[in-house]
């Protein structure tokens, strides 16, 4: 089966659909949603929408802590986070609430692992940065296969029987084998707000028989989700950083 593996949508109608239809002309069977769909940007409804929509028809989707903050307020989030969550709680329906707080931190399938932020203790949102990091998200579970977000920087790594770790940043539609006497830490990219200088939404897809893993950049009409951000009010910072991927 081949996945399509998206996280940090943050409300991003633009860089989201452009993903969704690129995955699917390759030949997407099956969708995986890693948490943040709202927050940042100025489509929350229909982030929302396409989610419970994907999700009706056999997608898998985990909570962010964005999703979260819609029904529980969030104490660390910067200032235009929190003013940006503050306005998509004021947007989306009773239904479209419900929805997010009822999403599972995490799901396993099979030998993979879901997750937004890692698997150690997925409720306090911590952030992979690093090898050891991922190492402590490794440790903390037997799949083969763990995929996460939150961080908005794709990177890959592995850690052998013996705990021995790589780490590597993937590059752009290079297939990579996740080998069997490893196990290995996906971390994706941000479909809607990239912070690794490259502007153009990211994304992976994984095909379950030969296990491998292949990181995917798709661009997008940037200008337009910035002026939508601009123009609902929300502040000027979260469109600039679009344009530049920061």
């Amino acid at each position: 089966m081949r996945l399509a593996l998206f996280a940090d949508i943050h409300a991003n109608r633009q860089a989201f659909s452009a993903c969704l239809d690129f995955a699917r002309a390759r030949g997407a069977e099956r969708i995986v949603c890693l948490g943040d769909i709202v927050g940042y940007g100025a489509d929350p409804e229909w982030a929302v929408d396409t989610v419970m929509d994907l999700v009706n028809d056999g997608a898998i989707a985990v909570i962010g802590n964005h999703d979260q903050a819609i029904g529980t307020p969030s104490e660390t989030m910067n200032a235009a986070a929190q003013i940006a969550i503050e306005w998509t709680r004021g947007r989306l329906s009773l239904a479209q609430r419900r929805f997010l707080a009822e999403l599972p931190l995490t799901l396993r399938e099979d030998d993979r692992l879901y997750v937004h932020s890692e698997a150690s203790q997925p409720s306090q949102w911590r952030y992979v940065r690093d090898t050891p990091h991922a190492a402590r998200s490794l440790e903390a579970t037997d799949a083969h296969v763990t995929f996460c977000g939150h961080i908005h920087r794709p990177a890959l790594y592995s850690m052998s029987s013996a705990a021995k770790m790589t780490s590597f940043i993937p590059t752009t539609d290079v297939p990579v084998q996740l080998l069997g006497g490893r196990r290995w830490l996906a971390v994706l990219g941000s479909v809607g707000q990239p912070r690794d200088g490259d502007p153009a939404a990211s994304f992976a897809m994984l095909d379950t028989a030969s296990r491998e893993i292949t990181y995917c950049r798709v661009p997008y009409d940037v200008e337009t989700a910035a002026d939508r951000i601009r123009a609902n009010g929300l502040p000027r910072w979260l469109a600039d950083r679009l344009l530049d991927g920061r």
